[in-house]
């Protein structure tokens, strides 16, 4: 599918292509269900590659002075793009002190620790009536557990054929039995 369409994936209320959008277009929803006095929380996905774009920093400062405490910006940070390294394209670090910088409370967790990203959530969610966007920036590994995948960029926007997909599977179901078996 590529980007999340709107019209086929439930929960998503906006289908964006350039990257940046997407913030842009939350920050508005959020702003939209405060003027109108809805209890709403808006929430915005982006890569740790896509925070090159300025249109990300436009809609986080909009944010900010808007007061938009119902919006949380994710950040993926796993150090990878579709043109390889994020330091080496254009490096963005430090992110947190960015976010920091533009007016957001920002909250640092392991993306694959379910138990840090309730409680990132649960804080985000404690955040309301403070007038802060939230920004979540959740350290992970590109591709984590499956072996030819793991930190290759060139798994960005690419999809396994069958043989590569029953292998990351069968990886993927070996972690799971090992963990469960614990």
């Amino acid at each position: 599918q590529g980007h999340p369409n709107m019209n086929l994936t439930p929960g998503v209320d906006m289908s964006t292509g350039s990257l940046g959008q997407g913030l842009s277009a939350a920050a508005g929803m959020a702003k939209g269900a405060k003027f109108l006095g809805k209890d709403i929380n808006v929430y915005s996905l982006l890569g740790d590659g896509e925070l090159a774009e300025g249109q990300i920093w436009e809609a986080t400062m909009f944010a900010a002075h808007y007061k938009l405490d119902n919006l949380c910006i994710i950040v993926d940070i796993n150090g990878l793009q579709i043109d390889g390294r994020t330091c080496d394209v254009m490096n963005t670090e430090p992110v947190d002190a960015k976010f920091a910088a533009f007016g957001c409370d920002v909250v640092k967790v392991n993306g694959h620790d379910f138990q840090e990203l309730e409680d990132a959530f649960a804080k985000f969610h404690a955040n309301h009536g403070t007038g802060k966007p939230t920004a979540i920036l959740m350290k992970t590994t590109k591709g984590k557990g499956v072996s030819y995948m793991e930190n290759q960029a060139g798994w960005h926007g690419k999809a396994p054929n069958d043989q590569e997909y029953e292998q990351a599977m069968g990886e993927l179901k070996a972690q799971l039995a090992e963990v469960e078996g614990m």
